[in-house]
């Protein structure tokens, strides 16, 4: 059985990232051999060097929402506009909405805060009315579907109201949203950044595209699973929840090339790695589609397309760090990690990366 602890490893505090570098392509860069676990030391511009023509880089391009909303729980109302409680007012209650996923134009799935606060019915006010959000369904996940109300462009009102959603270990104001943004976002829909993409430059792909490397783009928005910890010891018992995907012709062709004239498919990011294999098939192919995958790779799976990871420092006892060991075997993973400790490397979302080839 493989447990959860088995991908524990022990992380100073301090090691976690908490801020952007000012020069995104300037964060270290440890390079694995997956057949040896041989290790080298370098810098993320420095990527170039192991990519070689032909190859194909695999991108993310989904973009982050400010998906963060803080709002307030609304009294709920009675027969002749008093409040439900002995016919006075309540005091309105603090409520956190994330945004997960849009089902309608004005229908989203979302994970509240606290979640006992927001029952069916009840309404939460944002930004002194312009936005108000009524629960409709709670989900056997404890997910809550809202529907909102508001006047004008919900984008523009989300721009406006909405906050970046940072994971709860980054406790550091972020300066500039963008910096939670990959240089090449573009389909909005996540509620957390590919943040393996953070690294890269525009610059820099262009150097990529010059030498001779194809780069598909892929979009899948992250979802709750990013947020969502390992709670089961045995790993099979752990629950991914969906995202959505899409892959389109001229892309699905890049990486099929590179497949048929024998060079490497390179994946950015776990996430990129899970949308094409969740669609290739058993040649390594993929098919231009769109739709949900809740794909959970643990060591054991056979990969069917990706032959390189580019990727940052995972969280111990993740899904991520479960499937980075599945690509690279856990012993190599796990000791690169202890090296990665050693040697001060910074973890997470804006810390430094990993290349496992």
């Amino acid at each position: 059985m493989l447990k959860t602890s088995d991908f524990y490893y022990d992380l100073p505090k301090e090691l976690i990232a908490q801020d952007p570098l000012v020069d995104r392509s300037s964060s270290r860069l440890l390079v694995m051999d997956r057949e040896t676990g041989a290790l080298t030391h370098t810098v993320f511009s420095h990527v170039i060097d192991y990519l070689q023509p032909g190859d194909c880089l695999v991108i993310n391009d989904t973009k982050v929402i400010p998906a963060r909303l803080l709002g307030e729980r609304l009294p709920r109302e009675v027969a002749g506009g008093r409040s439900a409680k002995n016919g006075t007012e309540q005091p309105r209650a603090h409520m956190e909405l994330l945004l997960l996923k849009r089902l309608g134009d004005c229908t989203w799935e979302t994970l509240a805060k606290p979640g006992k606060r927001a029952q069916v019915g009840d309404r939460i006010s944002f930004g002194d009315g312009m936005l108000i959000a009524t629960v409709t369904e709670v989900k056997e996940d404890g997910n809550r579907i809202v529907r909102f109300d508001f006047d004008g462009i919900f984008e523009e009102i989300l721009d406006k109201l909405g906050q970046m959603p940072l994971p709860p270990y980054i406790t550091h104001k972020l300066q500039d949203k963008n910096r939670y943004q990959t240089v090449y976002a573009k389909y909005e829909g996540s509620a957390a950044a590919p943040t393996a993409g953070l690294h890269f430059t525009e610059k820099l792909l262009s150097e990529i595209a010059a030498k001779g490397v194809s780069i598909a783009h892929v979009t899948l928005h992250v979802g709750l699973g990013t947020f969502r910890p390992v709670k089961e010891e045995n790993i099979l018992d752990h629950k991914m929840h969906t995202e959505t995907y899409r892959i389109l012709q001229k892309d699905a062709d890049l990486i099929n090339e590179a497949k048929r004239t024998g060079h490497r498919v390179i994946c950015v990011g776990t996430t990129s790695c899970r949308t094409i294999e969740t669609v290739a098939a058993e040649d390594g192919t993929v098919s231009a589609c769109e739709g949900d995958t809740s794909i959970f790779i643990y060591p054991g799976y056979r990969f069917k397309c990706m032959d390189g990871l580019i990727t940052n420092f995972h969280l111990p006892e993740s899904t991520l760090i479960m499937l980075v060991s599945a690509f690279a075997g856990k012993e190599h993973v796990m000791h690169a990690y202890e090296e990665a400790v050693k040697e001060r490397y910074r973890f997470f979302s804006f810390g430094d990366a990993c290349f496992f080839v």
